[in-house]
């Protein structure tokens, strides 16, 4: 009995709490309220949208770094072009003991008209700084590319008195095509063009290059929403023209030609991104004979850019 009344206490004293009674604090109440919205796919850790845009952030990361260095053009005929076309340069390298030909003799002697450095390096420092390209004994220095901004092509094209015309690329990504664009661009008086923070190609050595110099004359600007900029330009009263194989008119209807313009070009593949040709006021295609599928993006600029050329003379709004 007397085992049973102990036992009995010391459950009764287990049972029983003195004192305050400690609570839950309100957490099995909040545990029940919501969490809010879901957050967006790219902003969860775990889903493949936020591995991706973080992987694309550290390209872009890397492209800024590599951006911000000089870049070397390379090889002797690359070399004797750029520093014909006026690209700017601020060294030429030439490998110690190589064999001399007229081509190198042009580009030590325009180099030195124009007041750059001509440096005799060992080949295989030059195979370093060319990142072993078949560089020829010849590498030209070209500093890195000054981005105007978007707003500074306004100014141009206010300050020069002219119709707006701005040319604007959408994932472009072959540095030729891009140079290839600028040449054209300059060539049928536009003022300036407009290039997308991200999946874009860059003033590299090769784009300087194809520009034939003329990325020296024409501004050429980096926006970081290419979307927003261009409904912001349509604020201001420009007409957005996508190209596009399957354009709402064709070239020879562009009414469109004479007034403030920003032709927008898409992808070499893809073409325009969705956001930009719900952006666009119209999309234009250029007819083709039959079994050809598409034009290279920078012919294809140039064709319509000098039938905005024609048309503007035509009705005397250059």
């Amino acid at each position: 009995m007397a085992g049973n009344s102990r036992r009995q206490g010391a459950i009764r004293k287990t049972g029983t709490k003195k004192g305050a009674v400690v609570g839950s604090g309100g957490q099995r109440r909040k545990a029940l309220e919501g969490k809010g919205p879901t957050p967006k796919a790219e902003d969860r850790p775990g889903h493949k949208a936020y591995r991706q845009n973080n992987a694309q952030a550290k390209r872009d990361q890397a492209r800024q770094k590599k951006a911000d260095k000089p870049e070397l053009i390379a090889g002797r005929n690359p070399v004797v072009e750029a520093l014909r076309a006026d690209v700017p340069a601020t060294a030429l390298y030439v490998a110690l003991n190589i064999d001399v030909d007229d081509r190198v003799n042009d580009a030590v002697r325009l180099a030195g008209d124009k007041g750059i450095s001509i440096l005799e390096i060992p080949r295989e420092e030059l195979d370093r700084k060319t990142n072993r390209a078949m560089h020829q004994g010849l590498g030209l220095q070209v500093p890195p590319f000054e981005y105007a901004h978007p707003d500074d092509l306004m100014a141009v094209a206010r300050n020069s008195g002219e119709v707006p015309l701005f040319v604007a690329l959408d994932g472009v990504t072959d540095p030729r095509n891009l140079g290839a664009v600028i040449r054209s661009a300059a060539a049928f008086g536009a003022h300036g063009v407009l290039l997308p923070e991200r999946r874009s190609a860059g003033m590299t050595a090769v784009a300087w290059r194809t520009s034939a110099g003329t990325a020296a004359k024409l501004p050429i600007a980096v926006a970081t929403n290419l979307t927003r900029q261009l409904k912001t330009w349509a604020n201001d009263g420009l007409m957005l023209v996508g190209l596009d194989a399957d354009g709402s008119v064709g070239i020879d209807e562009l009414e469109l030609a004479a007034d403030p313009l920003v032709i927008v070009l898409g992808s070499e593949g893809r073409g325009l991104s969705r956001l930009v040709r719900e952006t666009c006021d119209a999309t234009v295609s250029i007819p083709m004979a039959a079994g050809v599928e598409s034009l290279n993006a920078s012919v294809a600029a140039g064709v319509l850019l000098a039938e905005v050329a024609r048309r503007r003379r035509l009705t005397g709004r250059v």
